[in-house]
């Protein structure tokens, strides 16, 4: 998703030959073609075909990919996106070889050092010669750790890129009909964090909240393959009115946001969509690298209690949708992370 806007903008370029590495981190093939195809991204010109393992074993097959694919191809630069093994993994093969880096949603902390993601966050924004930060307080966290000023580069939230260009075709989508909860208010979900899923005790907290929604509204839950492989171990049987689902494409997430009444999440860009569209959202964390989304948004952080889980569901509920306006998100980010890579590369 944050790569969609970024390779179009790139692709419009003559003097810039943009190629797209897919390392196929993510073990479901399906969610992954059902992304490139929701958004229209070009077959990858290379695929590394890593899949799922240990946090070591998979950065490490990265890397190891990445470097043969550096050596072959001697790219002037290498963008990496978010927070994922893959993005740690592509800046180290890449500074070592002395090819600049850009990091393209730099700058945010959960100051969590339990999350795997915080730890790939701060080791990539320190190996990166460019920091494309989607949010001012991104700035400030590079600033108060000795980032030079001029790496950093304020050029918003790439996400709402794809968002605003998805919008036309997932209002055409029809996922909640098909769904059988259109025309009517319901609460979305997604849940994949081990901190959410790993542990059978938290994970039935985190359904029988849900469960409890379900009598106020319906609850439609795509669900992520390692999190269905954890209700298996767990026996869970959803309650009338909550709805277990395959994964879906982004364009009928999309689509399923857009005529919710409440998101109910532990996904960053859950968060942030959720904010830029007005719903109201409950993120099941302890803390969020996007503090911007409950000081400015529609966010709230909530505990993995059944009773925490439903009573800020509730409250949200009544709270209902309302308008947010959060500087810099506002579809254009990938032309201001394309002036900077031009000025610098051309």
């Amino acid at each position: 998703m944050k790569l969609a806007p970024l390779a179009q903008a790139l692709y419009d370029i003559p003097d810039i030959e943009h190629l797209v590495v897919h390392t196929g981190q993510h073990y479901d093939i399906e969610m992954s073609e059902a992304f490139f195809r929701d958004l229209d991204i070009e077959e990858p010109d290379r695929n590394l075909e890593v899949g799922s393992d240990t946090h070591a074993r998979q950065t490490a097959a990265i890397m190891e990919r990445f470097e043969r694919v550096c050596d072959d191809v001697r790219p002037d630069a290498v963008l990496v996106y978010g927070d994922v093994n893959s993005t740690v993994a592509a800046a180290l093969v890449a500074a070592k070889l002395g090819i600049r880096v850009g990091h393209v949603e730099a700058g945010l902390r959960s100051r969590d050092w339990s999350m795997p993601e915080e730890i790939n966050r701060v080791v990539t924004d320190r190996l990166s010669d460019w920091l494309f930060t989607p949010s001012r307080d991104g700035d400030e966290n590079l600033l108060a750790e000795g980032v030079p000023a001029e790496r950093i580069h304020f050029v918003g939230n790439i996400m709402i890129d794809t968002l605003v260009r998805a919008l036309p075709r997932a209002r055409e989508s029809k996922a909640a009909e098909r769904l059988g909860v259109a025309g009517k208010p319901y609460a979305l979900t997604t849940m994949h964090r081990p901190s959410n899923v790993d542990d059978p005790e938290v994970l039935a907290e985190v359904m029988g909240g849900l469960s409890e929604i379900a009598k106020d509204v319906p609850v439609v839950f795509p669900v992520h393959p390692r999190t269905r492989s954890k209700l298996d171990e767990l026996c869970f049987k959803p309650p009338p009115g909550v709805k277990l689902v395959d994964p879906v494409g982004y364009l009928d997430m999309l689509s399923l946001q857009l005529e919710a009444a409440l998101v109910v999440t532990d996904s960053g860009g859950l968060q942030e969509e959720s904010t830029y569209l007005g719903i109201p959202c409950v993120t099941v964390r302890p803390n969020t690298e996007r503090p911007i989304t409950c000081t400015k948004g529609t966010n709230r952080l909530v505990s993995s209690t059944c009773d925490a889980i439903l009573a800020a569901a509730r409250e949200a509920l009544s709270e209902g949708r309302r308008e947010t306006s959060i500087e810099g998100w506002d579809g254009a980010a990938a032309g201001r992370i394309v002036d900077v890579l031009v000025r610098e590369l051309t």
